[in-house]
């Protein structure tokens, strides 16, 4: 069977192709028509226009009508951000991962075309740029995860330097794939973060790219590679770990744990590192190409908000994703403060059981579906292999396919490069 046939045949309702969303697929068309409020109420008022937001505003439209549901989203511009990997890699070009915003808001769902600056969920209202103020019966909160280039040392302005990139930013992507493609000889750095992360098994992606890259073009016996991780493991899943613990050795690529990126010289071609174990001990390690993971935290306006737990996230229960405080508010993706990995196959997962949690709670009933912390992570360790990496709140594997996914398939690349992205655009977001 082709890959694509057993993607569709096989994935479990979790996955990408949520049934719900199968089944219900609305009349969806150009939106185009941003405003600053074309109303001050909405009955299902979301906040952030990417993978969580428009695709529950989908589905919130379908429960309470056409005009009745807005979404609050500045940007002109959404983009798929799991292909930024193989933009990076040289395998994808950046346009093939963006799409207008008002080509994805579901037709008849309102898009604000501003930005939150509070909530006040005690009067159930959120502020907009201009002192516009919004009040709604139920608001669902996906704002995403905030990227801090500026909290390393000579970033953001580093990246007008050769030689360094990062997969994380639109901005920067692109610098990646430039910086393998000049690299000619010594050390090749990829950087993860003392913080959270969304697709925490990106920042290794690219580092398994280069490394096949350098190979195929006859440069890898001048490449020392090395991965350098503020993490005390190469991934959180010991079924996974053990499999890319495998590739590293086969590879020869150094990894150095406990060990976080504080200072970028790029007129020197110099990263600083902090020994984590021991705090204050740094150590300059002269680069011929770096990736960047940045620091990644809660957007400014949830920090100290009273929708927040105290670090900034969305606090909302792991099994409902209804608020802890308010029932009337509820968190999706990035955002929250669910003990899973941040990535857009837990949005897909989430939004089923969120789109319950709230069809309940709006007849006055306690919801019953439970989310149990389904995300997926396709470990991209090479330019046609993939391990897929799937598993719950507990870091236990739970698995679409009767086969053994610790294992690198050509299948599963071609369903990571082609058949997401296809299933992102045409099926999960309506």
């Amino acid at each position: 069977m082709s890959a694509i046939g057993v993607v569709s045949s096989c994935l479990r309702p979790g996955v990408w192709l949520l049934k719900p969303g199968m089944q219900q697929m609305g009349s969806f068309g150009l939106h185009t028509a941003a405003r600053c409020a074309a109303k001050d109420y909405y009955e299902v008022l979301v906040l952030g226009g990417g993978a969580g937001g428009i695709t529950m505003s989908a589905r919130m439209k379908r429960k309470v009508g056409a005009g009745n549901v807005a979404v609050v989203e500045p940007s002109e511009t959404h983009y798929y951000q799991p292909l930024w990997t193989l933009v990076g890699g040289g395998a994808k070009r950046l346009a093939t991962s963006a799409r207008p915003t008002g080509s994805v808001m579901p037709k008849g769902v309102e898009w604000i075309k501003s930005r939150v600056t509070a909530l006040d969920p005690d009067k159930n209202c959120v502020w907009l740029e201009n002192d516009i103020k919004i009040s709604y019966k139920y608001l669902i909160i996906a704002l995403g995860i905030s990227l801090h280039y500026e909290k390393i040392k000579g970033l953001p302005e580093g990246f007008d330097h050769p030689k360094i990139g990062s997969n994380y930013s639109v901005h920067t992507v692109e610098k990646t794939w430039k910086a393998l493609q000049d690299f000619k000889e010594g050390n090749a750095i990829f950087t993860f973060p003392n913080t959270p992360v969304k697709c925490a098994g990106a920042p290794q992606k690219i580092m398994y790219l280069s490394e096949a890259y350098w190979r195929k073009t006859g440069k890898r016996s001048k490449a020392n590679i090395m991965f350098n991780t503020s993490l005390g493991v190469i991934f959180g899943v010991k079924k996974y770990a053990d499999a890319l613990l495998e590739i590293i050795k086969e590879r020869n690529i150094a990894v150095n744990y406990k060990c976080n990126l504080v200072e970028v010289r790029a007129d020197k071609q110099e990263a600083v590192f902090e020994n984590l174990d021991k705090p204050g001990v740094t150590e300059v390690h002269q680069y011929e190409m770096l990736h960047v993971t940045p620091p990644m935290g809660p957007p400014d306006v949830l920090i100290n908000s009273p929708v927040s737990d105290q670090i900034g996230w969305v606090d909302v229960d792991k099994e409902t994703l209804q608020h802890k405080k308010y029932p009337n508010v509820f968190g999706i993706g990035d955002c929250t403060n669910l003990p899973t990995s941040k990535t857009a196959a837990a949005v897909a997962a989430q939004s089923g059981v969120l789109d319950k949690t709230i069809s309940l709670v709006m007849k006055n009933q306690l919801p019953t579906k439970k989310y149990d912390g389904y995300t997926s992570c396709p470990l991209v360790t090479g330019y046609n292999k993939v391990i897929l990496a799937e598993f719950d709140y507990d870091a236990q594997p739970l698995e679409t396919f009767p086969i053994d996914q610790s294992k690198e398939r050509v299948t599963m690349y071609h369903m990571k490069a082609d058949m997401m992205p296809f299933l992102y655009w045409n099926m999960l977001l309506k």
